[in-house]
Parts: structure tokens; sequence; C-alpha cells
């Protein structure tokens, strides 16, 4: 079990990891970024309701708080996080390992807004250190240009995704709806994929440039979507759900410092992408951040995991 269990990690971090150069590629093909998360929420919306139907006895929200709650994730989660991170990593400077790092500080940022918006939950010295160095994190990946602030834009789209998801995560836990995770995470989806269709044309994205780039590159257009949808998305929340259940929150929070991993060595492989000292440096602040922040939990975590080893050998 436990080796299934590590497997199923490596796979999950392998498929998200390499996500982040699935977004990059589809958007150096021509892809407008806004549309491009929209029709990837399209497809993956569809399968997780049919999911949803299928594993669970409430495939549809029911009262107030359930619906508030879908729209929170819709909004945030998926609409709000997608949107920020697909724009972000269209700037040329915005390399798949380097947003893979700056999303890997959304268990910190959770955290953080966790303990303003959650009257139950304090931040001590250690964790407000935590949090600094996240934030110190990304700062040491992208260093911060006064006479060129735009220059830092891209990595702060990305910086704002990890925001959102955070506060979204957060906002999910204070309204408490008895709703299950795979019904939520469904309708999430549809919703977010109809909040960024109408932000989309907002923007003025054109369809006609998405449906241009899937002609003139139809295998590796057709590949990035359909890898997002039916890899990250579908089959990437399935393993999600069932590891969730298996290990829990802290242990399945540690896929966001693996990803970064496997979103490094696919960039380099298929986009010829450098990783430099700074994403380096800036991964390893961010790491000891997280284990600042949730040391508690980790040492929970860990003497269970002890535990159980010791009664495993008995």
């Amino acid at each position: 079990m436990r080796y299934r269990n590590l497997l199923l990690f490596l796979v999950l971090a392998a498929v998200w990891g390499s996500a982040f150069v699935a977004i990059k590629a589809g958007l150096d093909l021509g892809f407008p970024p806004v549309l491009f998360a929209a029709v990837r929420y399209d497809v993956a919306g569809v399968l997780m309701l049919a999911y949803a139907a299928f594993v669970t006895d409430r495939p549809l929200p029911r009262g107030r708080a359930e619906w508030a709650t879908v729209a929170v994730g819709a909004t945030f989660l998926i609409a709000g996080y997608h949107s920020l991170l697909f724009v972000g990593e269209g700037f040329p400077e915005v390399t798949s390992a380097a947003a893979a790092v700056v999303v890997s500080l959304s268990p910190v940022l959770t955290t953080a807004f966790a303990r303003v918006l959650l009257p139950d939950e304090r931040l001590g010295v250690v964790g407000l250190v935590g949090m600094v160095l996240g934030l110190v994190g990304v700062a040491v990946i992208d260093p911060p240009d006064p006479t060129n602030l735009l220059g830092n834009l891209g990595l702060l789209l990305v910086f704002g995704a990890a925001l959102a998801f955070a506060f979204g995560s957060v906002l999910t836990r204070r309204i408490d709806a008895d709703l299950p995770i795979e019904t939520m995470e469904a309708w999430s989806m549809v919703g977010g994929a109809l909040l960024m269709h109408g932000l989309s044309a907002g923007l003025g994205e054109s369809p006609a440039a998405m449906l241009a780039a899937v002609e003139a590159a139809p295998v590796d257009a057709i590949g990035s979507l359909a890898y997002l949808s039916l890899a990250a998305s579908a089959l990437g929340f399935l393993v999600y759900f069932d590891l969730l259940d298996r290990l829990g929150p802290v242990e399945i929070n540690l896929v966001s410092y693996v990803a970064p991993v496997f979103a490094a060595l696919v960039g380099f492989l298929l986009l010829s992408e450098v990783i430099d000292a700074n994403t380096v440096a800036g991964f390893l602040v961010i790491v000891v951040g997280f284990v600042l922040v949730k040391r508690e939990a980790i040492r929970a975590e860990w003497r269970r995991y002890a535990r159980s080893t010791a009664e495993s050998a008995d």
C-alpha cells in the first residue's frame, strides 16, 4: 500500500508539474490565454460532472451554502487562478519551472489567509517568519526592478494566481458546506469555465486565433489541450481525490513542492527552458517557509507515520 501511494504521488506530481509546460507550449502556439483555460475546463468540467454523478449520491449542490461554495470555487479556484496563471505564463521570461515554483507558495498563502479569516486559527511568530520567507522566495526568483516594473508583470500575475487559489481555498472552508469534494470540484470547473469565456470575450480574445493555432500545428495544439483537459485535470483530480483520502491534506500539499522538479525537467526536454540559479534558490526559500508555517502539522504527520511503521513492523 505504501508503494502504491508513493507511485500515485509521483504520478500526480509529474502530471501537474508537466501541466505548466503544456500551458507554455499552447501559449507559444498562439492560443489566447483565457480562452485556452476556458476550453480546458469545458472538457474537464463535463468529465468531472460525470465522475461526481458516478461516485457520490449528491451530484447536485443543494441550498445556499453549497451553491456559495461552488461560486467561490468557480470564481477563485478555477477562473481567477487559471486566468492569471495562463496570462502570466504567456510572458516570455516566465518559464514553466518558475511558474510552478511560485504556485508552490499556495499552501503557505492558504495558511496565512486562514489565520486572518478563520477566527480559531492564529499565526505565531515562527509562522509569520515562514510566510515572509515564502514571499522572499518569489522575489528571489524574479528580483524587482524599480526601473522596469513591467518586466516583473508575468511572474506577478502568476503570484496573483497563487493568491486567488489560496484565498478561495480558505473561503470554502469558512462557508463550511457539507458538499462532497467531487461535486464541488465538478460544478466549480463548469462555472469557472463559463466565467472565463465571459472574461475572454470581454478582453477581445478571438476564437479564430485558437482555430488558427490548431490548423497551423494540429498535433501540438490538440496535444497540449488534451493533456491539460484529460491528464492534468481529469486524471490528476482522480488521483488527487484518492490520495487526499489516503494521505490527508498535509502530505498531499507536498505535491506542490515536487511538481516544480517535473516542470523543470519537462520544460528543459521539450521547450529547451534553462533553469537559472534564482529559480532554484527561490524554490528552496519557499520550501523552508512552508516547513515553518506547517511545522506542527508536519510534526504530527511524522509521528503518525512513525507509529504506523512501528506497528506494521510488530
